[in-house]
């Protein structure tokens, strides 16, 4: 099992990318930033975070859907993984089903008091946040060699 720490999550949109990583053990999640494509191209940009937060495995939400089969939303994640994978060889990358991450970030978020449509970069990064989360959850406590 991967003794993975710390792991950066990446919830891939069209417009933007959120990113989340975990602390140094690998136990909590934090937001880190959100990669406005238009201005930033996202394999170099998540190349760098990597090599400065020194991650060891990359986490990407995979957009299920409900009966869970895959549609083109999850086939652009697959590619942009590919990419990924290509610009970040000696890193694990990992899929997790993100199907309501997005929708839990927006609820937390409400709960928090933000307005969700004016915080549409947070909610990238705290998707970002549950699919850690999600992943960190499905590993269980197998990833806590230390």
């Amino acid at each position: 099992m991967h003794s993975a720490h710390p792991a950066l999550g990446i919830d891939h949109g069209d417009a933007r990318i959120g990113i989340a990583a975990t602390d140094d053990f690998g136990i909590l999640a934090h937001p880190v930033e959100t990669i406005d494509r238009a201005k930033t191209e996202p394999l170099e940009r998540i190349a760098s975070i990597v090599s400065q937060r020194k991650i060891k495995t990359l986490v990407l939400g995979l957009p299920v859907r409900m009966d869970g089969s895959e549609g083109t939303s999850a086939e652009k994640v697959r590619a942009f993984g590919e990419k990924l994978r290509l610009q970040v060889p000696d890193l694990p990358l990992v899929f997790v089903d993100e199907t309501l991450t997005t929708s839990s970030a927006a609820t937390k978020l409400r709960e928090a008091g933000r307005n969700a449509k004016q915080q549409k970069s947070i909610i990238d990064q705290a998707a970002a946040v549950e699919i850690l989360n999600a992943w960190m959850e499905e590993a269980g406590n197998s990833k806590f060699e230390i």
